[in-house]
């Protein structure tokens, strides 16, 4: 067994790997700052929920602050993609080197094409692809306009209600033959075949398993710097069996080194190239999509914070709101908020604020601080905190002393 390690010194690990254990920069946010963070983190999680901010873009603000957005709309939406959609932690933007690794680990079969009439499968599918080869992207309602396809439409299950036009693209989608080029402002994905949004990539090369695997486990554990077998697995969703020998050839190669965690029991591995800083000094509101709390078990192990995301639980059965992002301020995750961003009043809502049975002394401070940092980044002009929660009257208060 390699290295003892204390449970804040796995927490500084974890912290160095995710580019949140120091302040953000103090000058504008470059491009070059952008790839960099995307390079560390790997992949960003894609969600629909607009409450307050696309998923995707908040993993960026954590780490660097007020940033242009539209740096990431051209690294995923121009020629050479630095960002590619595809299933990962579910729906996210990836590294294109990984793409074609995740495409021989993707077991995803449930959305797409399964079930339908053989028959009127192919003949969409073909059709489908002449377009694509033929046209610029697509988004699936333009797509069925341009085929002139019409089928009755189901409302039994409300949200997968896909006509086969987009089925067949799903399917596609899954099978890395076709890819979304960029997004419309409606969030729709534009379809176009993937060897046109990544050219000069081979495409056709199939890697081996077992490299494709290492290859995935060794950026999943960059990213996470320390973790179990589970939490290298659940970075891009690879089956925990194949990820568990992965790891053991990892350990081999000498990318893995096994450590003890006190008070974190079960086998744990430090990556080659973790750093273990002196001290952590960071101040983030994380994403509830954020990489730092993909794994709620990891979480809770490494920084006794017991988290839920509660947008499906009915409001009566919520315990700490909507959509709740976790505070970190220094090396703890001490409060967590409930935001909304109400752009028809030029408001950043904080509906809710809790502390940590711990928190220390300057979190209402620090979170006010927060709070108008990501105002600011939204383009809102003000602040209000309602009075819900242990921390609310001490942010409300912090807050008229950060005026924007």
């Amino acid at each position: 067994m390699g290295a003892s390690l204390s449970l804040s010194q796995a927490r500084r690990i974890a912290l160095a790997a995710q580019g949140l254990d120091k302040g953000r920069p103090a000058g504008p946010v470059t491009s070059r700052a952008v790839g960099r963070t995307f390079a560390r983190i790997q992949l960003v999680q894609i969600d629909s929920v607009n409450v307050l901010a696309r998923s995707h873009f908040l993993p960026f603000f954590s780490r660097l602050g007020d940033y242009d957005r539209s740096i990431l709309q051209q690294m995923a939406g121009r020629h050479p993609r630095r960002m590619l959609e595809y299933w990962a932690h579910e729906a996210s933007y990836i590294r294109p080197e990984h793409f074609l690794d995740l495409v021989v680990w993707q077991n995803r079969k449930w959305v797409g094409a399964a079930g339908m009439d053989p028959g009127l499968r192919s003949g969409v599918t073909g059709r489908v692809l002449d377009a694509l080869a033929d046209g610029r992207p697509m988004t699936a309602a333009e797509l069925t306009a341009r085929l002139g396809h019409v089928e009755d439409r189901q409302h039994v299950n409300w949200g997968w209600n896909w006509n086969a036009v987009k089925r067949v693209l799903e399917h596609l989608f899954e099978e890395g033959v076709v890819s979304s080029a960029s997004r419309t402002d409606q969030f729709e994905r534009q379809y176009a075949l993937t060897r046109q949004v990544l050219p000069g990539h081979d495409l056709d090369a199939v890697p081996d398993p077992s490299a494709a695997m290492d290859r995935l486990i060794d950026a999943a554990a960059q990213a996470h710097g320390i973790g179990t077998v589970r939490c290298f697995a659940d970075y891009f969703r690879t089956p925990v069996k194949a990820a568990a020998d992965s790891v053991q050839r990892l350990v081999d190669a000498g990318r893995l080194e096994p450590v003890t965690v006190t008070g974190w029991d079960r086998a744990v591995y430090r990556h080659a190239q973790a750093r273990l800083p002196r001290q952590a000094a960071g101040r983030a509101l994380l994403s509830p999509f954020d990489s730092l709390v993909f794994e709620r078990r990891r979480l809770e192990e490494l920084f006794g914070f017991h988290y839920r995301i509660e947008i499906y639980t009915p409001v009566a059965k919520r315990r700490f709101g909507y959509y709740v992002l976790p505070f970190l301020l220094r090396d703890r995750i001490v409060a967590r908020v409930d935001l909304k961003a109400d752009r028809a009043a030029g408001l950043l809502l904080a509906k809710a604020c809790f502390g940590e049975p711990d928190a220390p002394a300057d979190t209402a401070v620090e979170l006010a601080a927060e709070l108008q940092l990501m105002a600011r980044w939204l383009g809102l002009d003000g602040i209000a905190v309602s009075p819900v929660g242990d921390l609310a009257p001490a942010v409300a208060a912090a807050v008229h002393g950060y005026p924007l």
